[in-house]
């Protein structure tokens, strides 16, 4: 590694050993960065400062030039009056919009480390990204900065945006003049994103400088392949970094603009794309499905590319969008760990039903448990490498996930003989419903915080709509009333409502061993509709 800029090490101190690094990739020339970068910079430096970057359904347009000087005056407070070192991460906490995304890219300019998190996100998760991460600053929109002043973090400096106090990061006083980037390496730590694995304890994956250019220079510039003119918007928020590259990193990488939506929902994304008249969307099959009944009323003929990722696009949706449309919808895999997409395809390349070929760049491969490659046309665990790589922050879980240079993604696949890849199952305890990730273990933790709860178990269903929706058995204190919605209502308190069961059954005991382990293939059984009467 290159001599850091971090004054703060805490990030590079708990790096994963070298020993349990995925093997690394820079087989493209556009990957051979320099050792000296720093990626706000990189996406900032190059662009025609007169050129529009943000749009919002206002009407509001921000240029390059205008986004330049904002980040610069972000910097400028984040290293003067609050203190900010390089190395220091900085939470990132608010709706999706032009003034989060620039204070993503003025940590980042500062040398500081970007830990964007989800506005839903609740007090108690909050407190545990902050606790493993050991944050000390946080940026916070206005409108949601009470679950994070509940959050009780310990020495957590929270400063407001958006308001009218005068203290609010927006009114401080700060030079006018340019900030220069910190003099990052390119393998400095630049963001952390949380995911919820198996066990429902979040994991931190921490991802370079480079990183963030090269999910750009890979997926973006080879399978998306946009334009200057492109107008990109979509669903994931900026807490995901499915919408971190698809709607700040992409578009900036390629001098484009994005229209950055607060409210994103299926029923939001159709008049925004007729409105604006957007060219590249970014979101779920669920959200695909959900506006097919909603096309005839609105012109999508600015649309020229669709992408969809955060669960498996069925052939059916993938069709019948086509036949609607005429747009090929662009499937993809990604992950937090590897930070974007790295098996996709497009146009004439797309196969429904598969979700495509290793991206220039990436190599993938199915390999069994004991990580031999399997034959094609057998199912086994998915495993890529390429320019980016799982590094957990201080997880033991790395060694689950990196297996002999590989990172092994917790996905079943079958390669065909043509080299395309198709996804049959997650191969863990994921419920992933509507682009979501829920962790059962997680969701069963905040349940069992509500006092009639004795125990529980948090597994998937199958649902046509969301592709699966978490159900949860649980077992009550001796008269306790068996009420949903009290169950539910509780768990918005504690969790992000997206994770929220949709379905709850009440028994008097969970199936267990005789040594009193959890039988969860049975409770995953009963919900696909069978062996269901030695459960009541």
């Amino acid at each position: 590694m290159h001599v850091s800029a971090h004054v703060d090490t805490f990030a590079r101190d708990h790096l994963p050993p070298p020993d349990e690094w995925p093997e690394l990739r820079f087989d493209l020339p556009d990957l051979r960065y320099p050792d000296r970068l720093n990626c706000a910079e990189e996406l900032l430096g190059h662009a025609d400062p007169d050129r529009p970057v943000f749009r919002t359904p206002g009407r509001a347009v921000w240029t390059y030039g205008e986004l330049r000087g904002h980040v610069d005056r972000l910097a400028h407070v984040l290293t003067g009056s609050l203190g900010v070192v390089p190395g220091n991460r900085v939470l990132l906490r608010g709706p999706t919009g032009p003034w989060l995304a620039a204070c993503w890219l003025a940590v980042l300019k500062a040398g500081a480390v970007a830990v964007t998190v989800l506005a839903q996100q609740r007090p108690h998760e909050l407190a545990t990204i902050c606790e493993i991460a050991q944050v000390r600053h946080a940026l916070c929109d206005v409108r949601v900065v009470d679950d994070l002043a509940k959050a009780q973090v310990p020495g957590l400096r929270i400063t407001a945006y958006g308001g009218e106090a005068p203290d609010d990061l927006l009114r401080r006083p700060a030079p006018g003049t340019p900030f220069e980037a910190v003099d990052t390496a390119a393998d400095d730590v630049a963001l952390i994103a949380f995911t919820s694995g198996t066990t429902g304890h979040p994991k931190g994956c921490m991802h370079f400088h480079r990183d963030v250019l090269a999910i750009a220079d890979t997926f973006s510039r080879h399978v998306l392949r946009p334009h200057r003119d492109d107008i990109f918007a979509g669903s994931p928020p900026l807490g995901f970094t499915f919408g971190l590259g698809g709607l700040v990193i992409f578009p900036m990488r390629a001098g484009a603009s994005a229209l950055l939506l607060e409210q994103a929902g299926p029923r939001h994304l159709l008049p925004a794309v007729a409105e604006h008249r957007v060219s590249v969307l970014f979101t779920a099959p669920t959200a695909y499905r959900a506006m097919l009944d909603e096309l005839d009323g609105y012109d999508l003929s600015s649309l020229r590319r669709c992408v969809s990722a955060g669960e498996n696009l069925p052939a059916a949706t993938w069709r019948a969008w086509h036949e609607r449309t005429g747009l090929r919808v662009i499937n993809g895999i990604g992950a937090t760990e590897l930070l974007h997409i790295f098996i996709s395809a497009a146009d004439e390349h797309i196969r429904p039903g598969t979700t495509g070929v290793p991206v220039p760049g990436w190599q993938a491969r199915i390999q069994d448990a004991d990580g031999a490659p399997v034959p094609d046309g057998e199912p086994g665990l998915l495993a890529v490498r390429g320019p980016v790589g799982c590094r957990y922050l201080a997880d033991a879980r790395q060694r689950e996930y990196v297996r002999g240079g590989w990172n092994v993604t917790g996905d079943t696949y079958v390669r065909d003989a043509d080299g395309y890849f198709r996804y049959v199952a997650r191969a863990d305890d994921m419920i992933i419903s509507a682009g979501y990730n829920i962790a059962g273990p997680e969701v069963e933790d905040a349940l069992l915080r509500h006092p009639d709860v004795v125990e529980t178990a948090v597994v998937g269903r199958p649902d046509e709509a969301r592709g699966q929706v978490a159900v949860a058995y649980t077992v009550l204190r001796d008269g306790a009333r068996r009420d949903p919605a009290a169950l539910r209502a509780f768990l918005k308190g504690e969790l992000a409502p997206y994770k929220c069961p949709r379905e709850f059954v009440f028994l008097d005991a969970l199936p267990r061993t005789a040594t009193g382990k959890l039988q969860r293939f049975r409770l995953r059984s009963d919900v696909t509709g069978s062996d269901t009467d030695d459960l009541k």
